[in-house]
């Protein structure tokens, strides 16, 4: 029971923060799926069956709060359906072996990936412009659900940013947007498990307690993402995403490295971690002070 529930509490964490900042669901839960022990087929196959029902209740109320572009959801949400049913079936022929550090370094990509981006750039604000076209979307969705499965994380840390760049959408409907085509992705990734796993290794209990976690915190997340600093808590989920993956590299026959070494790498992540964390922080207080500046100052007589 104390397990469950802390998957609960998991679930309902990473869907706060993924959807608040697009991203984060997946590589947070399956960092921590795997640092249970879980198959990594099996650990990536709970969090997308979990998904199916967090992402259509983040997709409602994201919809509900008028953060959803209907036509990016499509051309980026149905190729992405066609790169994690790939990505899917690809993981599933793996050996344990070889395929715990090989996700083990994906999702370590993606959490330096997160830190780096949130701690230095934060959510850039580039100009509206332009609708967003198919050769742009397409790639984009193949290559990012292909990441998604095989990494059990990978949709929002790579398409989140990416339309984000493009400046042509509001950073509400980015995350907005992402969150619900994601629904197509979780689907079709569950799907292309159970063809090549059937339910082996897969525990419906703990689905079901990522589950609740997540449609409790969905509206939730939907309605604090014009709220919460998205800069801070990239950095912050980046940095857990990190830490735990590295031990799980360190701990792997790829590397085998002693308590010495372990402890050296530990101390040295926490103090990268410490310091993005504590610049993120700076950042964000000089942004609203800029903010507050600039509505302060007085307009043009006639402007």
């Amino acid at each position: 029971m104390r397990t469950l529930i802390l998957l609960a509490l998991a679930g309902l964490g990473a869907q706060l923060v993924d959807g608040s900042l697009g991203m984060a669901y997946g590589v947070t839960s399956t960092t921590l799926l795997l640092a249970m022990g879980t198959n990594p087929a099996a650990a990536s196959a709970t969090v997308h069956l979990a998904e199916i029902g967090t992402t259509l209740m983040s997709g409602a109320s994201h919809w509900r709060f008028g953060n959803v572009d209907w036509k990016v959801v499509a051309r980026i949400g149905m190729p992405g359906a066609v790169g994690s049913f790939l990505g899917a079936t690809v993981l599933s022929r793996l050996s344990t072996e070889v395929a715990e550090p090989a996700m083990s370094l994906i999702l370590l990509g993606l959490g330096l990936y997160v830190m780096s981006r949130f701690t230095f750039r934060g959510l850039p604000k580039g100009q509206l412009g332009k609708p967003l076209r198919r050769r742009f979307l397409t790639p984009l969705g193949l290559v990012a659900g292909f990441l998604d499965a095989t990494g059990g994380g990978g949709w929002g840390p790579v398409g989140t940013p990416a339309l984000l760049a493009s400046g042509r959408m509001e950073p509400r409907k980015v995350i907005g947007s992402i969150d619900t085509s994601e629904f197509l992705v979780a689907v079709a990734a569950s799907l292309g498990f159970l063809f090549s796993l059937g339910s082996q290794g897969i525990d419906f209990v703990w689905v079901a307690a990522f589950l609740i976690g997540g449609l409790i915190a969905a509206p939730i997340a939907a309605w604090l993402v014009r709220l919460l600093p998205p800069r801070i808590l990239g950095s912050a989920v980046g940095g857990v995403i990190i830490v735990t993956n590295v031990r799980t590299l360190l701990r792997s026959d790829w590397v085998g490295a002693s308590g010495g070494l372990s402890t050296s790498v530990y101390v040295a992540l926490y103090a990268v971690w410490a310091a993005a964390l504590a610049y993120s922080i700076r950042a964000y207080r000089r942004e609203k002070a800029s903010e507050i500046q600039q509505a302060e100052e007085p307009q043009p007589v006639g402007a």
